[in-house]
């Protein structure tokens, strides 16, 4: 039998009500669809405190994030987009992972990540354009198709709760396709260009179903 692959979702808001948080777990639920276990890091439970590498003890949240990243198959982040970019709290949960560094193999090494925002206006690749150069930053492969989220307060509604279908199958799809290039590199010598790019035309036109 074929190891079960693990993703780990990061993201949300500080916020008790947060549709990037919502995203997040219809991405997850994509995930879980196509046999992957699936864990939410919720950066409002979490509750980071600011990354200092001169501060000494790592806090427990601070351990479990870069613990469960680490040791995950693939990654889902989801952020809301604030002042044209991500936020602040989970610029600081990616702050934490440069402590990876020290680690064998280093960072999120080839780790597959999906990329998800939700905005309040109409454009929302701002903030997946900073997480790309993070992705980079940290060795892992973002998968070409992303999910920015536009005028999030219309896709979910005041508790949450996703209101349009469309997106929740994009969102799905995400969650899928992280496990598929996950198996695909999980296979002996792996050729992590042409999978990013059978990635990239498998999903084409998925938004227009």
């Amino acid at each position: 039998m074929d190891k079960q692959l693990t993703v780990v979702g990061l993201g949300g808001s500080m916020a008790r009500i947060s549709r990037s948080r919502s995203a997040l777990r219809a991405a997850l639920e994509g995930a879980a669809e196509e046999g992957a276990a699936t864990e939410q890091l919720d950066l409002r439970e979490l509750a980071l405190p600011i990354y200092d590498p001169d501060a000494g003890e790592v806090p427990a949240s601070a351990t479990r994030l870069m613990e469960s990243c680490h040791a995950a198959d693939g990654l889902l982040w989801s952020s809301p987009m604030y002042q044209g970019t991500i936020s602040g709290a989970f610029k600081n949960a990616l702050d934490w992972l440069h402590d990876l560094g020290a680690l064998d193999p280093p960072f999120l090494h080839d780790k597959v990540i999906g990329l998800i925002s939700a905005a309040g206006g109409t454009h929302g690749l701002q903030a997946i354009n900073t997480m790309e150069f993070s992705v980079r930053a940290l060795r892992g492969w973002a998968v070409p198709y992303v999910v920015p989220v536009a005028a999030a307060a219309r896709v979910f509604d005041e508790d949450g709760r996703l209101q349009d279908e469309t997106i929740g199958r994009q969102l799905r799809t995400l969650g899928s396709e992280v496990v598929r290039v996950a198996q695909r590199f999980a296979a002996p010598d792996p050729d992590h260009e042409a999978e990013c790019a059978r990635a990239a035309g498998r999903v084409v036109g998925v938004g227009a179903g």
